[in-house]
This record gives structure tokens, sequence and C-alpha cells, in this order.
């Protein structure tokens, strides 16, 4: 089976089906392979479609139609997966929320999307239910982790939970809230026609872009599918190699969406999804189940390689680890190839881009260190110096543009964020680059202050109003610093109340109830007072600055130790 969508010779894209063909070409092509595993539930793909369709069904009996926007508020489950795609067949625009976001996130994404229906975890309702009259919602479809189960794990999960929960939260008799099996029970089944693909956003996926609050990049149809047929081009993998992908990375991301369901759907491959990391889970799985293609971040991989009792694993099944979201360490890919034996790609890229720009080679010879690669199959790329020219001469630095087939129609119900991200067709990436004379592309900084937190976007600013809401703090900053494991951490830098008696676990309890806990600053130092400029702007730079001399400095004093 060839991708939809594939390209021709001369390398253009023709954008002119759906998404959900890549689900309903796997469908037709190997209707019993199986479509996903989770437990001791197995759907084949002819299943998966059947259950997408009646999902679409069932939505467009509520009222949605083509356009609307849908929000899922789930983790990796199997309802995730037949949400998503029920969404596509619908017509309608999925909208991805992240389950750990709390009251001011939920309320800014759904009231801006407008979306009008809610397929939603149980487990969550306690936070939603309180945000009701606040939000557009018409209509919740409540599904458990029960119903992810088969006999008899379901009743299994059943029994637990009413001993854990014994008053269930969710309202048994609210005509506008609906049971995930009621709902999904239709006997009829729907499949939207999307007459143009290339315009209609299947995906409205929240992002901070640069500055300012969050905003919904709508990509099409056309957009995805595109990213997928060129990612699949570049790693040079068909559907008659049969896979299982490992599915970890949050479905409620664009990257964890692309590969751990839009790009196995266009493979026919099985995707394992998992609704929380555990290594020692996803150890068992890969022991369980052999799967082939692993897509993941460096802080995972830096995990695996920590556990005590990885030695007792077997992990040659893997065949393709894709790495995304940060930079890989050398010695990390060098030990993870060494014990699997797969073959390590990294990605870059961002949501604006459906996600994917560039990868690197798959030949570790033909590699660059430090680099990002070179860009996708159709993709152009260049870099624009501060004064608004095109960088000519290799090795200089400048903004990365991109133009390409998987870049985003614009930012939803935002035209002047879009006017200044989309100029001429290309994409304003806010990425400061340096590419080589070979083409090979290297990342230098940042344009803007966002850090990059196990893979998600955060906005330092978002941080700074939730700090200075606390009734004791004075001045606050956050800022991103290095991290050995991690990347990048959130250090925030407090200045008390004159009198206040404030603790370092009190300002991370404040921003852990009003933030999701990726955001929620992992050091909290304070000072009398933090640095500005002359019209009162803190200035960030200058305590990155002094954390970077710190590190520094505790390099050169565990040397010193060494050399005695």
């Amino acid at each position: 089976m060839e991708p939809v969508n594939n390209f021709s010779e001369a390398g253009a894209f023709r954008p002119d089906v759906p998404i959900f063909s890549l689900l309903d070409q796997a469908a037709q092509a190997y209707p019993d392979r199986q479509a996903f595993i989770f437990q001791n539930t197995h759907c084949t793909y002819a299943a998966l479609q059947r259950k997408a369709e009646q999902c679409a069904a069932a939505l467009r009996a509520l009222g949605v139609r083509n356009g609307d926007r849908v929000a899922v508020l789930l983790p990796n489950l199997p309802q995730t997966i037949i949400a998503f795609w029920g969404i596509m067949k619908a017509g309608a625009t999925a909208v991805m929320i992240n389950p750990l976001y709390q009251e001011k996130e939920l309320v800014h994404h759904f009231n801006d999307c407008g979306a009008k229906h809610l397929i939603m975890l149980d487990l969550l309702w306690p936070r939603i239910s309180s945000l009701r009259d606040r939000l557009p919602i018409g209509k919740y479809i409540v599904t458990t982790i029960g119903d992810s189960l088969s006999f008899p794990l379901n009743l299994l999960y059943a029994f637990k939970s009413l001993r854990q929960h014994p008053s269930h939260p969710v309202p048994a008799h609210d005509e506008n809230v609906i049971p995930w099996k009621q709902f999904i029970k239709t006997g009829q089944r729907y499949s939207a026609r999307i007459d143009h693909p290339e315009t209609q956003p299947a995906l409205l996926q929240y992002t901070g872009g640069t500055t300012g609050l969050p905003k919904g990049v709508m990509l099409t149809h056309s957009n995805l599918a595109a990213n997928t047929v060129q990612i699949l081009t570049a790693l040079q993998q068909k559907a008659e190699t049969e896979h299982t992908f490992i599915s970890l990375l949050p479905f409620f991301h664009v990257y964890g969406l692309s590969t751990g369901m839009i790009i196995p759907a266009a493979l026919a491959a099985t995707s394992l999804p998992m609704p929380r990391y555990v290594p020692q889970d996803v150890l068992h799985l890969i022991r369980k189940w052999k799967p082939t293609i692993f897509p993941g971040a460096p802080s995972i991989y830096i995990s695996l390689l920590q556990q005590k009792s990885l030695q007792d694993y077997d992990l040659k099944s893997l065949r393709l680890c894709i790495s995304g979201s940060a930079p890989l360490p050398r010695e990390i890919f060098r030990r993870f190839q060494s014990i699997t034996g797969a073959t390590i790609v990294e990605g870059f890229g961002l949501t604006e881009a459906s996600p994917i720009t560039h990868i690197t080679p798959l030949a570790v010879s033909a590699r660059r260190e430090g680099s990002i690669g070179k860009p996708l199959p159709a993709t152009e790329a260049r870099l624009m110096a501060e004064d608004g020219s095109i960088v000519t001469e290799p090795g200089q630095k400048g903004e990365l543009l991109i133009r390409g087939p998987q870049v985003m129609r614009g930012y939803w119900n935002n035209d002047t964020e879009t006017a200044a991200t989309l100029q001429d067709g290309w994409l304003r990436t806010g990425d400061i680059a340096t590419v080589d004379k070979d083409g090979y592309y290297y990342i230098i900084d940042r344009k803007k202050d966002m850090v990059l937190i196990g893979g998600y976007n955060v906005y330092p600013r978002e941080i700074d109003e939730v700090l200075l809401e606390h009734p004791q703090v004075l001045e606050a900053v956050a800022v991103g610093i290095e991290d050995e494991v991690r990347g990048e951490i959130i250090k925030a830098y407090v200045v008390p109340r004159p009198g206040a008696d404030l603790t370092r676990a009190e300002i991370t309890t404040w921003c852990r109830a009003k933030l999701a806990s990726y955001k929620v600053p992992r050091l909290v130092e304070f000072r009398q007072e933090l640095p500005k400029t002359m019209v009162g702007k803190v200035l960030r730079r200058a305590l990155r600055e002094e954390e970077r001399q710190k590190r520094e400095a505790r390099a050169a004093a565990k040397a010193a130790a060494k050399e005695s």
C-alpha cells in the first residue's frame, strides 16, 4: 500500500483527499491488521474504520457539521484514537486539549475555539464541572478507563473504581452529559465529503507561537497528510512492511498525534497507546509486543537508559527510533543505538508546520554533529537576517523560514498574528539558525524567550503572571535555564513583599494549582531585587547569563577536583 497523496515525480504534493483517507486505505488494503492494542483490547483497521464512522454519525446526530470544532480532553487511550478519526469522518475540526491544563488554560482554549462538544475522561470531570457556566460546551461525552478494556478487565476496573470513588462525580441523569458507550452505540455510520481538503482545518492545535496568549494553529487535512507523506518518504517506509509503534507521546500534542496515530494509519501499523509514561511499563511493553518504531524525546531515551533492570530486556525489536522536541545528546544516541541496533533519526519542527520540517539522514555516516538535518521533501528553507535580507553565505545566522505543503493555514481568528508569522507563503519559525555549504541546518538560539519543556512550548510571561498574582510576591520573573537531564527547566526569581515569610514550597504549590505541571518552576530563588533595564523591564538574559556562569564554574570545579 502506497501512502495516499503521494508526491509527483517533480516533487509537488497533490492535496486532493481528506486525512481520513489514510484510515480508509488501511482498512481496505489491510482490514485484519491490528490498528491498536491496549491492555486486553485489540482492534483491527476494519473495526477502527467502523467505530470512527459510528462516532461520526453520533456527532452528526448531536448537530456537529463540517468545520465545527469538537474538543478532546483525553490521555492516550483507544477512545482518543476513535474520537480523532470520528471527528475527521464527521467533517469537523479536532481540538486536542492537554488533560493537565488548569482553569485559566481551559477557559481560554474552549472559549477561543468555540467548541460546543467535548469528549473527555471521567476523572477530569471535577475540574470541568466547576467551569461549565464559563464554557461554550453544550454536550459532554464522558468516557472511563474501563471503556478501553475488554472482559474481564473492564469489570475489574469498574469494581476498583467503585471502591475508590463510591460517589462518582459525573452526573448520571443530565441530558447534556452522555456516557461514551451510549454515545458510540449507534448502528449508523457516516463519512463526510471534504470538498476542499487544502483549506478545511482538520486540527486546531493551540500553541503560544512566540508571544502572548496561546493561539489556535489551523492545520488542514492536506497539511497533515502532506507532512505524513513527507516523513514516510524521508524515512523510506511503506505499508508492505508490518510495523508496531510505541505511542507514548501525548496525542494532544501534534508530534504525538502525528507519530502515534496518523503515521501508523498511513502504514497500516499497530499502535500501542500509553496513557502515561512509566519507564518500566515501556520496557514491559517492548518485551510483550516487540514494537518496531519508537517515537520519543531525549528525556525518554535518557530515563530508559537509567533503568537498573534495562539489561533484563531485549530491545532488539526496535528498528527505527524517532527523536524530537530537543537535541539528542551524542552519548545517549550512541548508547541507545548500541543496545537496540535501531536506526535513530532526529526531527525538527513546530506546530505551525504539522509539525516536521527537517530530519537527519538515515545513514549515520551522512549526519553532521549538532545538525537538525535537511528539509523534508517538497520543503523549502531559508534564513532571514535581522534587516529582512536573505542570508546567502554558509555559516551566517538568520531566522529560519519554511515554505511547504505542511505549513499551516494560519491562526484561528487572529489575522494580526497570522500576518506576522506567514509572509509571502513563508513561515517565520522564530528560531535562529545557520546552514552549511552542503545544506545541513543548525539551530543556534531562539528569537524569543520561549522555553521547551519535555517537548512543550512554555512561555515565561504566562508563569510571570501567575507568580505576580500571589499576595506576598512583589516582583517575579520566570526564566528557562539549561538542565543536563531535561534540556531545559523553569526557574523562578521572586522578590517577596516586605515582611513576607515566603517559602519555595509555597511558590511551587501556588503555581501547581494554576498551571500545567510541566510549566511549574522546578527551581525558586528569592532575591531582594531583579536586574532591569533603565525603563524597568526585567532582564531575563542577565539571569540566564548568571546561570551559565554558575554552570561553567561548577564544571570547572568538578574538573579541577578530578585532576587533583
